[in-house]
């Protein structure tokens, strides 16, 4: 009896030390703020708060996006980038981008805030670059990698 619960410890220890984590599901190390997400639903049917984009350029890794909206003081604002998963064919490939602002604040003040999101996740595979149509921006953004 004393070896069958040594057995059933030594499976149950086995068990639990053998679980894994999926490396997708594990966000990876980046300098940026935030990760680009890609969702054809959220990028089709996500409501943004208004807002204007003051400046947008690329460095490296990472998108580097300063807005502005209304605001108590924009310490609140949840602000995430969308694609979708459509590569537009061209020299070099496009695909758009959507920010969607989530501001709660209710004050008439206008706040700027900068943030930057990580772009691996946009990457084509097979491609060196890719150019970014990001929507209420007018220029287009080019990324290589």
């Amino acid at each position: 009896m004393k070896k069958v619960r040594q057995l059933m410890l030594l499976v149950l220890c086995a068990l639990l030390l053998n679980t894994t984590c999926d490396d997708d599901t594990i966000p990876q190390e980046s300098e940026c703020d935030a990760f680009a997400i890609v969702d054809d639903s959220a990028f089709d049917n996500n409501e943004s708060s208004f807002f204007e984009i003051i400046s947008a350029n690329i460095e490296d890794d990472c998108l580097n996006i300063e807005i502005s909206a209304s605001g108590c003081s924009g310490e609140t604002w949840e602000i995430e980038l969308f694609s979708n998963t459509v590569i537009n064919e061209s020299l070099p490939v496009q695909r758009g981008l959507k920010l969607i602002l989530t501001n709660n604040e209710a004050c008439l003040a206008v706040f700027t805030r900068q943030t930057s999101f990580d772009l691996i996740a946009l990457q084509v595979e097979g491609e060196n670059q890719i150019n970014f149509n990001l929507e209420g921006f007018e220029n287009m953004l080019n990324y290589t990698y």
